[in-house]
């Protein structure tokens, strides 16, 4: 609870220095350090060079958090009334992050950064009618140019604000009526308080976190980058083999499944849409998959499937990768049609420990 507002603010300071450096063009000016962030990074001194890289790793590491907690909530059925609310505010919060992400990558400047605002944008170009105005009106004219940059390097200082807004009534929700446990249990008398257990429980959790990003900042701050996003964008030459960032992977693999453009683009929104819906299924008598073990090996399905469309997301578009990729997106909405049939086998969950003994 304290490592989520910490890791933010964090990412939001460092943003805002580098950003206070950065003049979003599409020509660098090796003169007036104007250009890429990525070559600011690896020009000016080291400890500048960190807060470039800061906000680039934290948002990865936030995402890959924030992953496992989804996968955490699927896990203790965490999403159940009375909180429906909070699920979907932290879904909302998912895409806002991925959009941040998203705008976050383009002001580099690479070859990546270039043709995957792309090829991103242009899957709006699918929506009929209205697609390629749309197109349009995010590329501020014919092609990815200076006027997209500079609406996505705002858009990525303008977002963090809305999240920390969407962060706040998360945790308001949440205060609402409490946390979930692993048992699914709810008790007004088998309670510990936040204080002070769960407060040095996170403010260690959240030292140990700041020890390990750090030595990947100082010592290892291009692991996680592309090296073709190193290679200034231009237009002319096409990447042979184009992959988005890893939290990308699985919607892009979920995406090129279908081989028709405008029924992919479709596929995307179903996704988001079950995780909205899940906590509306009022047919799970049992929480936990502790007690659970049907939903407990179709919920490691899940998890075995997530990591399989990652691994097809950036596999080239050939065979047989190609047929391979079309069986992970069956797999994954059907996990999300089936889910509530098994919460109605097996007994109810008691209130507390002492109404079992009673039992």
């Amino acid at each position: 609870m304290i490592r989520e507002p910490g890791m933010r603010v964090a990412s939001k300071v460092s943003s805002h220095c580098s950003g206070d450096h950065h003049v979003p063009k599409t020509r660098i000016d090796p003169n007036t350090f104007n250009g890429g962030a990525t070559y600011l990074s690896m020009t000016v001194a080291t400890l500048a060079s960190a807060t470039f890289r800061e906000p680039a790793l934290n948002s990865q590491f936030q995402i890959h958090r924030s992953h496992l907690h989804i996968f955490r909530g699927l896990y203790h059925a965490s999403y159940r009334s009375p909180r429906e609310f909070v699920r979907c505010l932290g879904v909302v919060i998912f895409l806002l992050m991925i959009v941040t992400a998203f705008t976050g990558y383009v002001p580099p400047w690479g070859q990546m950064s270039f043709w995957g605002a792309t090829v991103i944008t242009s899957l709006a170009s699918a929506i009929p009618v209205v697609g390629d105005t749309i197109v349009t009106w995010l590329w501020g004219g014919f092609s990815v140019d200076n006027a997209t940059l500079n609406r996505f390097f705002s858009l990525h200082h303008l977002l963090p604000f809305i999240l920390v807004g969407a962060s706040l009534l998360h945790l308001a929700a949440l205060h609402q009526y409490g946390s979930n446990n692993p048992l699914g249990v709810h008790s007004e008398m088998d309670q510990i308080s936040f204080y002070p257990y769960f407060y040095v429980k996170d403010l260690v959790g959240w030292v140990a976190f700041a020890i390990f990003f750090s030595i990947w900042i100082f010592y290892a701050p291009n692991v996680l980058g592309h090296p073709d996003n190193y290679i200034p964008a231009n237009p002319m030459p096409t990447p042979p083999h184009i992959v988005p960032e890893w939290y990308f992977l699985p919607i892009h693999a979920i995406l090129r499944s279908i081989p028709d453009k405008s029924g992919g683009v479709a596929a995307i929104a179903p996704v988001f849409i079950c995780l909205l819906a899940l906590p509306f299924f009022k047919s799970m008598y049992v929480r936990s998959s502790s007690f659970r073990p049907i939903h407990q090996g179709i919920f490691w399905l899940l998890l075995a499937d997530r990591l399989l469309l990652g691994w097809i997301g950036c596999q080239p578009v050939e065979a047989p990768f190609v047929t391979i990729g079309q069986i992970p997106p069956f797999v994954f909405f059907l996990f999300f049609a089936i889910t509530p049939i098994p919460g109605r086998v097996g007994r109810g969950i008691p209130n507390s420990y002492t109404d079992e003994t009673d039992q």
